[in-house]
């Protein structure tokens, strides 16, 4: 067991980061639920000690899981309650899945404060739920409550909190981490070597990325993919193909991740020849039918100016995720198919997708492209509804929008409204529409005001 204290400063830095966080407060999760059970069995030790009887529950649980069905789900949730099996850690353990795959981390959350045993294994789907679900602060917030109560992260808790920290974008948070990894001895594990890599090099430290690459006495697929990954996110094509070429003489088997990165590369280098022939690897291996590669095909036949090609292969994606949406929706704004990215954006809303801030920023964009004012404002707006907060390069589309269409007071509003300090882009999109407007006044206003 670790020990949790003052002579252990170790974690210090991590809690330390994680209290002046501004995100969402854990406390919110015991709002999730609005009916809870009181009743409690007449005899814990017994049903404690018969947790293999519920095989079926578990089994009923799996099954809504993988249909994604979350009424049916939650009706097995109310028998659950109702018959006092959850203080089962198994139990707890597929409802707090459930809810993860349904997207529901906060019910996940709450499912796991009303067991009264919490395991190693529910401590790990709860951190895994948060993190699989882009709830990164809860993930790490709730790795560092189960470190104060003694207990020591493994090769599945591990890879949440490094994922967690890739999300963010904190890679001092990430060293902490790393820290501990070496501490326990879990430096030694492919797979949570393997989600340092990926953490670092979405972090942007390809330094440190590689470095713990070169220092793995094994690696996986996973960690080949992160690495070429890091490598084609800083635009380094050579070296990522190199590392790609090198996967493949070691016997590699790579898998969807892996090929979808190096797509990519071919897309940012409009490789288009080269892209074909790992399109064709792709159709033999069935991969074709992946979300992230076909979200990476996507991307490059609409970046080599074939769009024709990009819708061909989003029709044939049985099993679209939200990154091949938004690829499509990105792909028919930058080839000005307005009225295509406004359909689609409706045909992922009926289709249940939930869309994101990325998903916004591509009918933003088409928007001020096309001129469009009021739809732009619309789609603005509708963020509120998926509470979603805007963040800066959506305020830099709205000034855009705004200027383009010379509404240069209602785009200075827009700015005097932000949350924080306006960014470079955003005063950029305003001074473009002031060239465009050429608009002297607010040109002299913004001298005035403004100081870079």
């Amino acid at each position: 067991m670790l020990q949790h204290g003052p002579k252990r400063p170790l974690y210090v830095p991590l809690q330390n980061i994680l209290t002046k966080s501004q995100h969402q407060n854990p406390s919110l999760i015991n709002q999730s639920l609005s009916q809870e059970s009181t009743e409690t069995p007449q005899n814990s030790s017994n049903h404690c000690s018969s947790e293999n009887k519920y095989g079926h529950i578990c089994d009923l649980l799996l099954s809504q899981t993988r249909s994604r069905s979350l009424f049916k789900g939650q009706q097995i949730h109310a028998h659950i309650i109702k018959s006092g099996l959850q203080i089962i850690p198994l139990v707890c353990h597929y409802l707090i899945n459930f809810y993860s795959k349904t997207q529901l981390p906060l019910l996940s959350g709450q499912v796991f404060e009303e067991s009264e045993r919490k395991s190693s294994t529910t401590w790990s789907s709860v951190i895994s739920s948060f993190a699989q679900n882009e709830e990164p602060v809860l993930a790490l917030q709730y790795f560092c409550r189960m470190l104060g109560e003694n207990l020591c992260p493994d090769d599945h808790i591990f890879p949440s909190a490094t994922k967690a920290c890739a999300i963010l974008g904190r890679c001092d948070v990430g060293k902490s981490v790393h820290c501990l990894v070496i501490k326990t001895g879990y430096d030694v594990d492919v797979f949570v070597g393997s989600s340092l890599v990926d953490m670092y090099a979405k972090c942007g430290d390809i330094k440190e990325s590689r470095k713990v690459f070169d220092e793995m006495p094994q690696r996986n697929v996973v960690s080949w993919s992160g690495m070429i990954y890091g490598y084609t996110q800083l635009g380094e094509h050579e070296e990522a193909m190199r590392l790609f070429k090198d996967a493949l003489l070691e016997g590699l088997d790579v898998n969807d991740f892996t090929l979808s990165s190096v797509i990519r590369v071919c897309g940012s280098a409009t490789l288009l020849e080269l892209g074909k022939q790992i399109h064709g690897l792709c159709f033999k291996t069935s991969y074709d039918l992946s979300g992230f590669v076909g979200s990476s095909l996507i991307s490059l036949y609409s970046k080599c100016g074939l769009i024709e090609e990009a819708y061909r292969i989003f029709d044939e994606v049985p099993d679209r995720n939200l990154g091949v949406w938004n690829a499509l929706l990105i792909a028919c704004a930058q080839h000005a198919h307005t009225k295509e990215a406004f359909d689609l954006f409706k045909k992922m809303e009926c289709a249940g997708m939930r869309p994101n801030f990325i998903t916004f920023l591509c009918v933003l964009y088409a928007c001020s492209h096309a001129g469009l004012v009021e739809e732009g404002k619309e789609y603005f707006a509708l963020m509120k509804k998926y509470e979603i907060e805007p963040g800066t390069q959506h305020y830099a589309s709205m000034v855009d929008i705004l200027g383009r269409a010379g509404k240069l007071q209602e785009a200075l509003s827009v700015i005097e409204g932000m949350p924080t300090e306006p960014t470079e882009s955003v005063w950029g999109a305003f001074i473009t529409g002031c060239m465009e407007s050429r608009s002297r006044n607010s040109i002299n206003r913004l001298k005035r005001g403004v100081t870079f």
